[in-house]
């Protein structure tokens, strides 16, 4: 039978039974008719659980006399019998230590060594050693050396991903094969459109893992190609490309509002691990999108039970980091009573929801030794959640009587990852201030308190309403404290305060302070010193008289 009509009836075939009864009909055919009979067999019967009939497939005259030919007459094949073969064989999960597969193997070896082998043949190689022997395989780098040899412009965009799938597990050293993955990248620019999803993360993954930093226009160029193969992706290939996403430090706002539409329509089918991810990109970006909070609420107040205690802290602790409460925030919060996570705890404090039935067990001896045995320990990040979770508890919950956390545990100062100060913003307003109240002693900058906050800057009030030095102690009547918050105290693209921001100022209003929030979006436009003393004078000293100078 000629080979074109052969391969269109066998792959409109849908069971092994077919294809047995299908090749037994033939009076002969090629070795890659053979091997493309071996292959739809592959196709139809294994699935992710594996082979679905054993006996019926394994234990068959015909397949038993196909695997006989291709085992003692494995030199007469044809490269693409031979290697069709074995891919297909490997997929039926046919004995690796087998001399059917060690008759295959060699042969190929062999003909790798002699330099018979096409790059379609050599990734077909590589890919049966990849699932055979893993990164330990010698000969994956023998089979790189020959495709550095290459003309990677003529490589098909699979053969372009089997290889950077190779050189993900092969290479160890930094500069190894850097040459080749220079050509890569740079051709690999030019066919992104054509990377099917699977093809757009494994290529992102590879990326990754060969810490490609330099290949800015190939990345740039695969975030924005992923966009539209968010609904495409499987759950791991998304995990890829929000890692890559993540590694690179790209941003894409369509990725994102892409991202938004998946996962509200795919939550209750996304796998926990998935979404964990996807909160963590949020996070990690600072990105308030209330889509996907919202969906992921629902869906974890839905099937909160099948979440390991990891999954659910990745899941809540980014409603603490942004500041955000979903619209099902009680019904979200009464699953979280029976699950103790410090993280999780911490971030619940952020959102002014007190897991005030816990407190007497984390302020309890017992189990500050218990964390304290366990990595990472009582390091800073720990003592300072529990600093931050027993201050809210003494200015928030003052109906709470239980055991106090002991001085031992707490921190002098707290932690801030995401609101640091913002140099510039702050010297523009000290400026300002300076325009303001005639004298740097009137006020002071990044001040320590009792209370472990540190503030922008302080300005202190007699009774009368008159600003004294910022270093006299007695007399202070009025104590204002101004928080300078730059664009890295609120979420992307928004006017949202992160959580620690959110809780710091709150607390010192709690502590006694009268706080005066200066946000970045409404200074930006003050052009020059008197305008930005005008706005602070509004700001600060809304009932005295105007400015005048």
């Amino acid at each position: 039978m000629d080979e074109e009509l052969f391969f269109k009836k066998l792959n409109s075939l849908c069971t092994s039974t077919e294809v047995f009864d299908f090749v037994s009909s033939l009076e002969a055919m090629s070795d890659t008719m053979a091997s493309g009979a071996l292959q739809r067999i592959s196709e139809v019967e294994v699935d992710d659980s594996g082979l679905k009939n054993p006996e019926g497939v394994l234990e068959n005259e015909v397949f038993r006399a196909l695997c006989f030919q291709f085992e003692f007459k494995s030199s007469k094949l044809s490269n693409s019998g031979l290697l069709n073969a074995l891919q297909a064989l490997i997929k039926l999960r046919i004995d690796p230590q087998s001399t059917l597969m060690a008759s295959l193997l060699s042969e190929g070896e062999e003909r790798l060594g002699k330099g018979q082998l096409t790059v379609k043949n050599l990734c077909a190689l590589g890919e049966s050693l990849l699932e055979l022997e893993g990164p330990s395989c010698a000969t994956l780098e023998q089979i790189l050396n020959h495709m550095q040899e290459k003309d990677i412009e003529k490589w098909s965009p699979r053969e372009m991903v089997t290889v950077y799938k190779m050189l993900q597990v092969t290479v160890r050293e930094g500069e190894q094969y850097q040459d080749l993955l220079n050509r890569m990248n740079s051709v690999t620019l030019t066919i992104v459109s054509q990377l099917s999803p699977k093809f757009t993360s494994v290529i992102l993954n590879s990326l990754v893992v060969l810490r490609q930093t330099r290949a800015v226009p190939l990345v740039t160029a695969l975030c924005k190609h992923s966009v539209k193969h968010i609904p495409y992706f499987t759950g791991d290939e998304l995990v890829n490309v929000l890692e890559a996403f993540l590694y690179f430090g790209h941003r894409e706002q369509i990725f994102t509002e892409a991202l938004e539409t998946h996962v509200s329509k795919s939550i209750f089918a996304m796998h926990p691990q998935t979404v964990s991810k996807v909160m963590q990109y949020c996070c990690r970006k600072m990105i308030l999108s209330k889509p996907i909070f919202d969906a992921v609420a629902e869906g974890f107040i839905s099937d909160a039970d099948r979440f390991t205690t990891d999954q659910i802290a990745e899941y809540i602790i980014p409603f603490g980091t942004l500041n955000y409460l979903p619209p099902s925030v009680s019904s979200l919060f009464g699953k979280l009573e029976t699950i103790l996570h410090m993280n999780l705890l911490h971030s619940c404090v952020l959102i002014q929801h007190y897991p005030v039935n816990f407190l007497p067990k984390i302020f309890s001896p017992y189990f500050l030794q218990r964390l304290q045995a366990q990595p990472p320990g009582l390091d800073r990040i720990v003592t300072s959640q529990l600093t931050q979770l027993f201050l809210t508890v003494a200015l928030e919950c003052p109906f709470y009587e239980g055991p106090k956390l002991l001085p031992k545990y707490q921190v002098k100062a707290f932690l801030t990852s995401h609101s640091s100060l913002d140099v510039h913003l702050l010297k523009r307003v000290k400026t300002g201030l300076l325009y303001l109240l005639k004298k740097r002693i009137y006020f002071a900058s990044e001040v320590s308190t009792p209370y472990f906050y540190t503030v922008d800057i302080e300005i202190k009030l007699d009774e009368e309403g008159f600003v004294l030095p910022a270093a006299q102690c007695e007399e202070v009547h009025r104590r204002i404290a101004l928080c300078v918050d730059g664009q890295n105290r609120f979420c992307v693209n928004s006017h949202n305060l992160l959580g620690e921001e959110a809780i710091k100022q709150r607390h010192l209003q709690l502590l006694g302070y009268e706080v005066v929030q200066i946000p970045f979006f409404e200074i930006e436009s003050l052009q020059n010193c008197r305008k930005m003393a005008e706005y602070l004078h509004k700001k600060i000293f809304p009932h005295t008289y105007e400015l005048s100078c």
